[in-house]
């Protein structure tokens, strides 16, 4: 979609005009993500971020942190321990590993 809107000059004095465009889709998405409407994978997607890591660090930049919650905390403790399981019954495995989750 493409927005056509009337900006002061003055304001203008502040931004690139080169990357105007691409600071505008940068504060609408933190603001999305901020206020919840997006999710991590969205802004990586719509600033066309490679990794988490990436959206990571983009949101590090701009003083955000990562959503996480409860649920993200159980998933990942959930993964972790089929993580530890099949690493237990691996036949491959050589060595000493203890798991507590």
């Amino acid at each position: 979609m493409q927005i056509t809107i009337n900006l002061p000059e003055e304001l203008m004095k502040y931004y690139s005009r080169e990357r105007f465009g691409q600071e505008v889709l940068e504060a609408l998405v933190i603001e999305a993500y901020r206020t919840e409407k997006i999710t991590t994978a969205e802004v990586g997607h719509i600033l066309g971020l490679p990794s988490l890591w990436a959206v990571d660090e983009f949101l590090k930049q701009h003083k955000i942190d990562l959503h996480y919650d409860e649920n993200d905390l159980e998933n990942d403790r959930q993964t972790l321990q089929k993580l530890c399981i099949n690493l237990n019954n691996s036949e491959t495995y050589e060595g000493e590993l203890s798991c507590t989750i």
